[in-house]
């Protein structure tokens, strides 16, 4: 039943008392009876024709209120139980060696490169030998490779990351990350000299990391290292010259060779989160992280904005005028010729190529890989001593590689 075309139709009938005329509102009110009434049988309809909408499990659960204790309660233990039996099902230390020295043993000849392999029938043999519950755990990775070892590790830390999301999202926040990784601390064998009275400083400088990047399968594993954790406190406590554990701008300018611009300081301080004017160790680490790594878009991207003075989303002429005025400053107080904006400013633009001719957007940066190069002209003067004299530099490397070799 079309029940748009039966309301049209019987609206569309003629009164059949025509000396009884009726109201506005009694013709609205006999529409929505008419509407109500025959949307009803099509509805109905609709369900008496599809009965596997009944089947359809439910999928949405409202979030408990925080104010719905019980019901907070019982998502928490029973979220808690499910990852528990979860764990369970995964195989322990002990069950993985033997299936590991299983696969071994029944691998099946040729090598894919390094790469051990094995065939269909010798893996069911190692199945029926490791017992039902390793044979489910190869079953279900689909692989007929040691990648089942992998896949294992993997579910294992997907569930002990899991646990430490408090708020159950399916993700988890700064403060959830940094109780997961102080846990992990005393398990990691290259952490065993650390003292746990720096516990919290690792902890905050390998979580800043993560976030910064967004990219917990990042290879750069030297950050994560105890000897690169000291350093980075270390610079921090050096800098900090009043000893009231935050940065101001006159300490940070210390910061690397010291010959970063004011200007650029001035926007550090503008646009990063700071505590009456200073800096904390975690706005510090993100700062740190940028310049330490100014070949990534992450890091692009954050000294992007600090050089977007206009909030336009590009760099024209006139922000790179604005920072390099201060690189020709300090090379006229070290005692230096300033050089020309205008041969700068056509290094750059030539550097990135950018889509449009007056115009560097973040993307054209990241696209041009040159992105490290550009921002270090712009806001150090012995980056920019550095890209002026690079041909004079490699001569001179070459140079001494050559004395060295004749020695």
């Amino acid at each position: 039943m079309d029940w748009k075309e039966v309301l049209r139709r019987r609206l569309a009938t003629p009164n059949t008392c025509p000396n009884k005329k009726k109201s506005e509102q009694e013709l609205k009110d006999e529409e929505m009876d008419l509407f109500t009434k025959y949307y009803s049988e099509w509805k109905g309809g609709r369900k008496n024709t599809n009965e596997f909408y009944k089947t359809i499990p439910r999928f949405y659960y409202r979030l408990p209120a925080e104010d719905e204790v019980l019901l907070q309660k019982l998502r928490e233990e029973s979220r808690a139980v499910f990852l528990q039996r979860k764990s369970r099902e995964l195989l322990d230390n002990e069950e993985l060696q033997n299936l590991w020295f299983l696969l071994d043993k029944h691998q099946t000849p040729p090598m894919i490169g390094e790469e051990a392999m094995i065939n269909y029938e010798n893996f069911l043999k190692v199945g029926e030998k490791a017992g039902a519950k390793c044979k489910l755990a190869c079953l279900k990775s689909e692989l007929l490779s040691f990648s089942c070892l992998l896949s294992v590790w993997l579910h294992q830390t997907r569930i002990g990351l899991s646990l430490y999301d408090v708020a159950g999202q399916g993700y988890l926040r700064e403060s959830d990350l940094e109780n997961y990784i102080l846990e992990l601390i005393p398990t990691l064998p290259q952490l065993d000299g650390l003292e746990k009275s720096f516990y919290s400083f690792y902890v905050c400088t390998a979580v800043r990391k993560f976030f910064f990047f967004l990219d917990p399968l990042r290879t750069e594993t030297n950050w994560f290292s105890a000897p690169s954790a000291l350093r980075v406190y270390g610079q921090y406590l050096n800098l900090d010259k009043d000893h009231n554990g935050m940065l101001s701008k006159e300490e940070l300018s210390r910061y690397g060779t010291a010959t970063m611009t004011n200007v650029f300081l001035d926007r550090v301080f503008q646009e990063c989160l700071t505590y009456d004017g200073e800096m904390d160790y975690k706005t510090y680490l993100d700062f740190v992280l940028a310049l330490e790594n100014r070949k990534e878009p992450a890091a692009l991207q954050y000294i992007f904005k600090l050089l977007d003075i206009e909030n336009k989303g590009y760099l024209n002429v006139f922000s790179l005028n604005y920072f390099f005025r201060a690189i020709q400053e300090l090379m006229k107080i070290h005692g230096q010729d300033p050089v020309s904006f205008q041969d700068v400013k056509d290094e750059i633009f030539d550097m990135v190529k950018p889509k449009d001719p007056l115009k560097i957007s973040l993307q054209d940066l990241i696209n041009s890989n040159q992105g490290d190069t550009v921002t270090t002209i712009l806001i150090d003067l012995n980056g920019f001593w550095t890209y002026e004299n690079r041909e004079a530099l490699v001569a001179n490397d070459s140079e001494n590689s050559a004395d060295l070799d004749d020695t």
